[in-house]
């Protein structure tokens, strides 16, 4: 299960490029040519990723705190569900939950720093703006994490995270070299596939959570009954 998040990554990383593109492309010109032109978009992406990585660290000690309550298969049956409610949610109704919950401060922050580091011609420069681009709101980051919590423990899920990461980079990084690489018309195609990609991942998780003995999809769940038996002790008198 922790390789989906490599194979979520790289099928939705055309999603990627609509909603991250546009800094991807922007990303300032630390020597235009030479290995340093390079070095600088591949500290972008890594930086997304590195983000991406600590964000899974999060979902993945909320899936470990259920886990160690005995939820192990409820925990997958949960991220299935979180999957899809991300799926059919709205925009606006996922930006309201975000100011809910107090992130829309942050994103304000985020989007000063963004504005901050854009002007900086280094490449640590170029590190900080993908650590920051990958603190961006984000649907299909979204529920890449949903994934992440139903990974075995808080490492399975930086692993999952990290793996997803790896997954766009392909693309994302022929993007920063040049979006005008990828056609409108293709990167339209691939972001119509996203949410059948995001319900067959919430389906494999339900399944996998249902225990119905089919193996490796979804192995059935031992339990094992501890029985105690009284032994009575008996001492003759003298």
């Amino acid at each position: 299960m922790i390789w989906a998040g490599f194979l979520f990554g790289l099928v939705g990383s055309f999603h990627c490029v609509g909603m991250c593109g546009p800094i991807a492309v922007a990303l300032p010109f630390v020597w235009s040519s030479g290995w340093r032109y390079y070095a600088g978009r591949l500290l972008y992406n890594g930086g997304r990723i590195v983000t991406y990585t600590a964000l899974g660290a999060l979902a993945g000690a909320f899936g470990q705190s259920l886990q160690m309550a005995g939820l192990q298969q409820t925990v997958s049956i949960v991220s299935g569900i979180l999957i899809l409610l991300l799926l059919v949610l709205p925009a606006a109704l996922q930006g309201k939950a975000a100011k809910a919950v107090g992130t829309d401060k942050l994103m304000i922050w985020v989007r000063h720093k963004l504005g901050y580091f854009f002007q900086k011609n280094s490449l640590g420069a170029l590190f900080m703006v993908g650590l920051l681009n990958g603190l961006l709101p984000c649907g299909f980051v979204y529920i890449a994490l949903a994934g992440a919590i139903s990974a075995p423990g808080i490492e399975g899920a930086m692993l999952y995270m990290a793996l997803f990461g790896l997954g766009t980079l392909p693309l994302m990084f022929l993007v920063s070299l040049s979006g005008k690489l990828i056609s409108l018309k293709l990167r339209s195609t691939f972001s119509r596939m996203v949410p059948y990609v995001g319900m067959c991942l919430a389906i494999l998780f339900i399944v996998r959570g249902l225990g119905l003995g089919i193996p490796y999809l979804s192995p059935k769940v031992a339990h094992t009954a501890s029985h105690t038996t009284e032994i009575t002790c008996c001492t003759k008198p003298e």
